[in-house]
């Protein structure tokens, strides 16, 4: 009987060489499934790097470019709905063009000479012929300079109001300074000059936030290097994380210059350093995360693919609670009636979505790449064990002593906050809104001292025109006003009514004065009118940021209720974490009082300051919360609430504390620029985040989770297992 080649060939192998000859002609069959497997395993990863490295080429120049879309006018802060907001619109009504006022202010304290009349009669002219590129033409600005107006009571000091056009605003900046080079040559001996108004003003903003990018940026990176080079000794690992941050920062970038330009949200300088300082911060800690249990996980497995599989797996939802905890807290900015607070929210939202989602692609997938080389030389082993290190120690501390610790930590915490009535947030004036005297300040004080201080920044009231009259008698009679006048212009059936208040128009004083103008001016019948100008807006924003206060505080705590109530499918659990926070929100205002009061000696705050700190300390002190309690939920499941507690302590520990001084390191960059308020928010975000890490999260949370025991996650059926 013939027998198939084929069948022989299995029946006797290697016994016929023909039958090789004929099987290699066979079509090769495909690889099996391992092969695919694997392939697809590197090329996932592989593509997800690729796309981003593209995403980041073609998003990176966008950063540069947000300072094109930045709005730092008054109406990018004043409250939507107040009274200074409405006076500001119909004003527009009146000047097709607003100039921007650049006031030079010339003082000699001996007294002026005539012969000091003859060089300021000269250097006006001289300053009507000034020119630059950025003006139109070679003219110069003749027709915009004021008449020299020397100071009546004391004959000491002189002015001289340039009127710039509202359309070199960018650029006011640089012109300011070209104007006062050309106001201080050949200036007489014994004679100072000082550039302020609104001009000198811009000038110092642009001082301070003109190398923001730069500068934060760098020593946000010296920092998050520093730190990761110290946890991991890996001169790998700092890159990466680095590389998965700043992809985050340009996409983010990318997306709020595309939203700007299409006036869907504005930006202004404060929420450009923020969103900075805030997407780095974000994107390390969300790193931090991935890559602590990544490694812990590389000891359990031989293959690096299961090893991220699972660490992503146990990652993806407290990362994803956690942003989006944060995201929703700070969309609750929306409610602030404040333009400048309601712009940061989605502002910073877009930057935690983006580091987010570099944290849950890119960052996994390069990992992936390198395996074990991310580390070196410091590889984990398969089958070795991590020391359990000082949060080992600590888990053993609490785990002996619940009671003591809790206590200790509660007394430490109530300490902080016994300071909290002594906070201030009435508000800055402008001459203590800088760290260090700028030149617009100085040019402030030698002008109050020799002329109405709100001189150059009247009260505007709009009335009708029946009634204008009336309406400037009786601010004539209210203490606290130098002068008025009537503007005989009418336009729309309104008139004007100017103000010039005797006080610093942002000081409280004049604040006072308007308020008592208002009441006044608005018990006229008939009148209608609206109280409007500089100094109400400085009233209206901090009357706006009390109410913001009252309305997004309850928001951002309901927010965090529900998401920790998801996510620990508890309801004891919530409560207790959200009142730590609370209690740990309170003690850094304490703290910052202090701080602030009796070593900075900081005049005051800014009245949204306390909202702001609790929208970031409590919206990102809750990210610690979830990093602990999502560990902690999951050990419990296996060995109860005790055991669980105990070893969640200990293996988050590091990372949570890494991640909250890598937080505080970023935010504390800020305190490099001569803002007060942005040196107080540097203070209360940094502070406020170690004591959250360092206490509250590593110490109070774990004392109180193992004192209530398993009834902490009442109403789950864990609530019922293991104690």
């Amino acid at each position: 009987m013939l027998t198939p080649l084929g069948t022989l060939t299995h029946v006797i192998p290697g016994r016929f060489s023909m039958a090789t000859s004929v099987d290699t002609a066979r079509p090769s069959p495909p690889p099996p499934p391992r092969t695919r497997t694997r392939r697809l395993r590197w090329i996932l990863p592989a593509l997800l790097v690729i796309a981003w490295l593209v995403i980041g080429a073609v998003s990176s120049p966008y950063q540069g470019k947000l300072k094109d879309v930045l709005t730092d006018s008054n109406a990018a802060f004043l409250p939507k709905s107040a009274e200074a907001t409405k006076v500001n619109d119909l004003m527009t009504r009146f000047t097709v063009d607003k100039d921007i006022s650049a006031l030079l202010v010339y003082e000699r304290p001996a007294g002026l000479t005539p012969a000091d009349g003859e060089f300021l009669q000269a250097k006006a002219a001289a300053i009507a012929n000034f020119h630059q590129p950025d003006l139109d033409g070679a003219g110069g600005i003749a027709g915009r300079v004021s008449p020299v107006i020397t100071s009546k009571q004391d004959n000491q000091a002189a002015q001289i109001i340039v009127a710039l056009p509202e359309s070199l605003r960018d650029k006011v900046g640089d012109i300011a300074k070209g104007l006062r080079e050309t106001a201080a040559v050949n200036l007489p001996a014994g004679m100072s000059l000082h550039l302020t108004g609104e001009a000198g003003m811009s000038a110092d903003f642009s001082d301070v936030f003109g190398d923001i990018d730069g500068m934060l940026l760098w020593v946000t990176i010296a920092v998050v290097v520093g730190i990761l080079m110290l946890i991991y000794r890996s001169p790998l690992l700092p890159i990466v994380v680095l590389l998965s941050g700043g992809f985050a920062l340009t996409a983010a970038s990318m997306v709020v210059y595309f939203l700007t330009k299409a006036d869907v949200i504005t930006l202004n300088g404060q929420s450009q350093g923020i969103l900075m300082v805030l997407v780095l911060g974000a994107a390390t800690d969300y790193a931090l995360l991935l890559v602590s249990r990544y490694r812990e996980e590389l000891r359990r497995h031989a293959s690096k693919y299961d090893a991220m599989r699972v660490s992503w797996r146990a990652c993806v939802e407290p990362l994803v609670a956690s942003a989006g905890t944060v995201i929703i807290g700070l969309l609750c900015l929306l409610l602030s009636d404040l333009n400048s607070n309601k712009s940061l929210g989605p502002v910073a939202a877009v930057g935690i979505a983006a580091s987010l989602l570099t944290a849950l692609t890119f960052l996994p997938a390069l990992l992936m790449l390198l395996g074990r080389g991310a580390f070196w030389p410091f590889r984990p082993k398969e089958g070795t064990v991590e020391r359990k290190g000082v949060w080992g120690r600590v888990a053993g501390v609490v785990g002996r002593r619940p009671r003591w610790v809790g206590g200790i930590t509660a007394v430490i915490l109530l300490g902080c906050l016994a300071f909290l009535p002594q906070f201030k947030s009435d508000g800055l004036q402008f001459s203590d809104s800088f760290t260090k005297k700028t030149e617009s300040i100085r040019g402030m004080e030698v002008f109050a001292a020799h002329f109405p201080a709100g001189q150059g920044s009247p009260t505007e009231i709009v009335t009708h025109p029946g009634m204008a009259q009336a309406v400037a008698d009786a601010a004539r009679n209210v203490p606290g006003v130098a002068d008025v006048k009537v503007n005989p212009r009418v336009v729309d059936g309104l008139q004007v009514v100017e103000a010039t208040l005797t006080n610093d128009p942002s000081s409280k004083a004049a604040q006072a004065t308007v308020q008592q103008l208002r009441t006044v001016e608005h018990a006229i019948p008939g009148a209608d009118a609206l109280v409007g100008g500089s100094t109400a807006a400085w009233l209206d924003i901090h009357d706006t940021a009390q109410r913001d206060l009252k309305v997004i505080i309850p928001a951002v705590l309901i927010v965090i209720l529900l998401v920790l109530a998801l996510l620990l499918r508890s309801l004891v659990a919530p409560v207790l974490l959200t009142l730590s926070v609370g209690v740990s929100y309170a003690a850094t205002l304490g703290v910052g009082a202090l701080v602030f009061n009796h070593v900075f000696d900081f005049a005051n705050a800014d009245p949204s300051l306390p909202m702001l700190a609790f929208v970031f300390l409590v919206a990102l002190g809750i990210d610690y919360n979830i990093f602990l309690m999502t560990r902690v939920r999951e050990e419990s499941l296996k060995d109860g609430t005790r055991q669980g507690t105990l070893k969640g302590l200990s293996v988050t520990g590091g990372v949570i504390t890494s991640a909250g001084v890598v937080l505080a390191a970023t935010f504390g960059a800020l305190a490099m620029l001569p803002m007060v308020t942005l040196v107080q928010m540097a203070f209360l975000v940094a502070f406020g985040v170690l004591l959250d890490t360092l206490i509250v999260r590593s110490l109070l949370v774990p004392a109180l989770t193992l004192q209530i025991g398993r009834k902490i996650w009442w109403p789950s059926a864990l609530s019922r297992g293991k104690p």
